[in-house]
Order: structure tokens, then C-alpha cells, then sequence
């Protein structure tokens, strides 16, 4: 195991962030994961990284926080906290987020707080995330498990033996075997998200509808001269990296106001702490006119009342329905797992990358284009064994994208 963490953990910084001699390292990470932290602080010193500066996070003291904190704590936050986010973004450091947390960790707490927490956040850290969705700098989100998140995927399972299942699972999602290859399989698997980037750019879209038995009849329109992305990014540096590890995704933008019918998602979406579960968008124009769910529909309506452009779609990502993770048939509870088991969407803010020339573009400049901005991005899960994407391209033509789930191209 002890081969396998080492792997791991010069993947994520060798080839996630892309760490270059001379350049800043900051690692966002648990408290129950410190010892991971030091792992990829020691691999990333190796590769020639001029500091690693840690964030730490602790999950039960971000409960009692919202549970029991002033209320205008969560109008505001620290000039320092500002200063270190923008600070480093702006002068390109690497940012290697470590994803872990009990999913249910603010199950209870105000809708109201947590909304106004996060509105202050995305104002404070603005040039942090804007740096960030337009590939500023190289950055990367990985996973190691903690008890609280394991037990919940694995619930019949003691603490213990809950960690190791889920450790085993992760190691499948990422090619770490702890021989060493995970590099060389990585590169095997970027290029065969690339010759289906290809394929698709190649078309011509216009627009996408989906169908499948849950009810999902949804139809959506792709901005002129959109691009389909995945895999890999470039940071404007010019240093490849990998944002999502696991990553099985290809995705583009949808049109703003091009989204029309209904969805049904196809998973759970953990969300600030809470669990959604069954829920469904009724949409018109691209807006969610319509939010249901049998568990968390509070969340739910909190999370697309953000601003005006949480209530429209900023991302369209194709996942095969047998992909690895989803042949694993386990729910995570971790949308970084989770989306990469299933087609999905996501509500909020456009990735600039998804039109010709869109990284150097003004939010007035994307705007014009047809992508939707907003200070969040949620993704959530739609596909099934059963679905159907059909493509109409701008001439005219049908193409199947998806037939019974999987690639039809």
C-alpha cells in the first residue's frame, strides 16, 4: 500500500498539477489527511517546487461554525484569506485540492448561511476562481478517504475496513496499480479522450437531445464555434495539467438561453454538506423555472438562487455509462467520482476553454457568445443505462452521440 500512496501521490503532482521547478505549490487538505499532504509534499519538493504552502480544513469545525458562529460571519471574509487565494493565482502557483468530507457534514444547518457564505467567499476570492475556470493556473482535485465519507459509501462496513474498500476503489479510478505505470496508462487514457474530442469537434453540433426512462427529455442548443474539451488542459503558462483525477469526461458549453425541456438526475448530488436525492429541473429558455427533489430540496433551491446564472447551465459533459468507475456499481458520495461515472450537467458558470479563443475573452466577450456566468458550478449526474443523445449538426444532419448509454461515435 505504503508503493501505492507514493504512486498516488506523484501523480497528482507530476502529472495533475504539473509541478515546475522554481514554481509555488498550494495544497488544500483535511486535517484526517495530513500524512497524505506530507506525501505530496515531498514529491512535489522532488520536482524541484520552490514552496508548499498547506490550507487546512477540518470538518467538524466548519459544522460548528455555521452551527454557532456570529451571524456576520458569513458576510465577509478576512483580508488575509483574500490575499492568500488571489495572491497565489495571480502569480500562477499550482493548487492541489484534496476532496474529502462527510457528505452530510452540514446536514441541519441554515440554507441562509451557508448562501450567504458563499456569496461572500466568491466575492472575496474572485480573481481566484476567474483565474481558475479560465486556466489561470494549473490545478488539480484529488481524493484520499476519510471514516465519516467512507462509512457512508461503504455502510455495512466498520470504520476500518470502510477506508481500505474505499482506498481499493480509488486506486481502480485513478490507474494506480503500484507498479509505477500509472503515468504511462494516464497517457494511453488522455489519448483516447482526445480522438473522441476529435470526432466530436469535428461535427459541427448545434444541438444535443437527450432521452432516457426516467423522463429526461431535454434538448440543448451549443453556442457557434464551441469546442468540446476533456482530458487534459493548458494552463496560460503553457504547462499541461490535469484538473479532475479521476477523469473521464468530455464537455463543452451550452447556449445560455438555448436549454429547454425536462431532467432528471440520474445519482445523489452531495451539496454543502447535504445529500439531494431524486430531483428533476423543469427548464425554459435555459433557466430552471422548476426544482423538485424527494431529499434536500432546500439545498437545491439554495443552490440555484445563487445569482441570476445559477439557475442556467454552464456545462454539458459525455461520461459512457460503462466507464471504469461505473463499473465499480458504487455510488461515492464525491461529485469528483461520481461525474465520471455518468453523462452529466452542471448549473452555474461556463468554462471560457468551451468556445474558439474563449480563455482570452472578457465575461462581456463570453456573453455575447452565449455562456452563462455565475459565481458557482454544481455538477450533477443524468446518465443511464438507457440513454439517448442525438446530435443535429448545423447542416442539418442527425448523428447519434449515445445510444444505451455509451458512445455511439
Amino acid at each position: 500500500m505504503q508503493a501505492k500512496f507514493e504512486e498516488y501521490a506523484r501523480l497528482l503532482v507530476e502529472v495533475g498539477v504539473n509541478i515546475q521547478p522554481g514554481q509555488n505549490l498550494v495544497i488544500a487538505s483535511p486535517v484526517e489527511t495530513a500524512w497524505f499532504a506530507r506525501l505530496c509534499a515531498r514529491a512535489a519538493y522532488a520536482a524541484g517546487c520552490r514552496e508548499v504552502v498547506m490550507n487546512w480544513k477540518d470538518d467538524e469545525l466548519t459544522r460548528e461554525k455555521y452551527l454557532h458562529a456570529a451571524g456576520d460571519v458569513f458576510d465577509a471574509v478576512p483580508e488575509w484569506q483574500s490575499a492568500f487565494f488571489n495572491g497565489y493565482a495571480r502569480e500562477g502557483a499550482a493548487y492541489l485540492a484534496i476532496s474529502a468530507s462527510d457528505p452530510e457534514n452540514l446536514k441541519g444547518v441554515s440554507s441562509d448561511r451557508i448562501v450567504r457564505g458563499q456569496k461572500s467567499s466568491n466575492a472575496a476570492l474572485k480573481d481566484f476562481y476567474r483565474l481558475q475556470m479560465s486556466n489561470g493556473f494549473p490545478w488539480c482535485v484529488g481524493s484520499v478517504p476519510i471514516p465519516s465519507w467512507a462509512k457512508k459509501a461503504f455502510p455495512g462496513c466498520s470504520g476500518e475496513e470502510a477506508v481500505s474498500r474505499l482506498w481499493d476503489a480509488i486506486f481502480t479510478a485513478v490507474r494506480v496499480t503500484g507498479d509505477g505505470g500509472a503515468v504511462e496508462r494516464w497517457r494511453a487514457h488522455l489519448d483516447t479522450l482526445k480522438a473522441r474530442i476529435d470526432k466530436l469537434n469535428a461535427l459541427g453540433l448545434e444541438s444535443l437531445h437527450y432521452t432516457n426512462a426516467l423522463g429526461t427529455d431535454l434538448t440543448i442548443r451549443l453556442p457557434e464555434e464551441h469546442l468540446w474539451c476533456g482530458g487534459s488542459g493548458v494552463a496560460k503558462s503553457g504547462v499541461p495539467f490535469i484538473a479532475n483525477m479521476p477523469t473521464e469526461e468530455i464537455f463543452t458549453a451550452p447556449l445560455r438561453d438555448g436549454v429547454d425541456g425536462v431532467v432528471y438526475a440520474s445519482l445523489p448530488l452531495v451539496h454543502d454538506g447535504n445529500i439531494i436525492d431524486k430531483f428533476r429541473f423543469v427548464v425554459k429558455e435555459g433557466k430552471i423555472v422548476e426544482a423538485n427533489a424527494q431529499e434536500g430540496e432546500e439545498t437545491l433551491r439554495a443552490a440555484i438562487s445563487l445569482d441570476e446564472g445559477a439557475a442556467r447551465f454552464g456545462e454539458v459533459a459525455l461520461v459512457p455509462y460503462d466507464s471504469p468507475i461505473s463499473r465499480q456499481k458504487l455510488l461515492y458520495y464525491n461529485t469528483l467520482f461520481d461525474e465520471n461515472a455518468s453523462c452529466h450537467l452542471a448549473f452555474g458558470e461556463a468554462y471560457p476553454e468551451c468556445v474558439k479563443g474563449g480563455e482570452h475573452m472578457s465575461k462581456e466577450e463570453l456573453a455575447r457568445r452565449g455562456l452563462n456566468d455565475s459565481i458557482t458550478h454544481v455538477d450533477f449526474m443524468v446518465g443511464t443505462a438507457d440513454l439517448r443523445i442525438t446530435g443535429r449538426t448545423r447542416d442539418g444532419r442527425e448523428a447519434d452521440i449515445f445510444i444505451d448509454g455509451n458512445f455511439a461515435l
